[in-house]
């Protein structure tokens, strides 16, 4: 009988595997992302106080877009990066959260870094 693969359970894994070899800091937080099928979120972690310092999301209000395709990935890229220098922040370190580079999770990368952040 084969066995069948829970994504879930495999993203979780790869999930704990990046986040064991980066963290965040006050002057250089992780620019964490989360995708779901309709809407895509970023934040700016500061892991040693545990505090969000900053986040973007296609769920707020003057988000008109639909969330789940890559220009709006890229538009939540881009505020992100204005939040972020707004507070002071040019570097970040990028977490995938166990997601592939690539679609989404990387044009929220590429608007971050049209933005002005750095990583």
């Amino acid at each position: 009988m084969v066995k069948q693969i829970n994504r879930k359970e495999t993203r979780a894994k790869r999930q704990l595997r990046v986040r064991g070899k980066i963290s965040g800091t006050a002057d250089r937080p992780r620019l964490n992302v989360f995708r779901s099928a309709k809407h895509i979120y970023a934040q700016l972690i500061d892991d040693a106080a545990g505090v969000t310092i900053a986040s973007a999301s296609s769920m707020e209000k003057d988000f008109t877009d639909f969330g789940g395709n890559v220009a709006a990935a890229k538009k939540i890229g881009t505020v992100i990066a204005e939040r972020a220098k707004a507070k002071g922040i040019t570097a970040v370190v990028f977490d995938r959260a166990g997601y592939l580079y690539h679609g989404r999770v990387a044009a929220v990368a590429e608007g971050a870094r049209e933005g002005g952040l750095e990583f």
